[in-house]
């Protein structure tokens, strides 16, 4: 069975400030890349929107995606944090508002339609993926600094 193999990453130059994402997406011997940029934003939030695009580039709901990303943030909470959050209406353990609510909503939603197997794997290690989707969010925050 083929599968999307999915690499995404997000950054940002200061934190808040210039922020990027990038995604590569892979299927057999198809591939597409995704980049994007925001003047005023965190590292989080780019790290968020390059799950998001990636998953939004997705039309078909019954093939099985493997996805890579290297923030823990983003793995942990897709995969623990979200099912707290949800039963607690969005709110942390502290009964905070959950940062970004807006992004792991949209991120949930998408989550829920898709087969995704969520992977870590460790940035800037030499992951040819990771390192891809690393190269399009700096191409990103480059275009947009000048």
């Amino acid at each position: 069975m083929n599968k999307i193999i999915i690499y995404t990453d997000g950054g940002c130059r200061g934190n808040p400030g210039i922020g990027g994402w990038g995604v590569w997406l892979r299927y057999g011997e198809h591939d597409k890349k995704l980049q994007g940029a925001e003047r005023d934003t965190t590292n989080n939030r780019m790290e968020l929107i390059a799950a998001i695009k990636a998953l939004e580039a997705i039309k078909s709901s019954n093939i099985a995606i493997d996805l890579f990303t290297d923030s823990k943030y983003v793995m942990t909470g897709i995969s623990e944090w979200i099912k707290n959050w949800k039963a607690r209406s969005w709110k942390t353990a502290n009964k905070k508002p959950v940062k970004n609510i807006d992004l792991w909503q949209r991120l949930d939603v998408l989550n829920n339609q898709h087969n995704v197997v969520w992977h870590w794997v460790k940035g800037h290690s030499g992951d040819k993926g990771n390192d891809m989707a690393d190269a399009l969010a700096n191409l990103a925050m480059d275009k947009i600094s000048n």
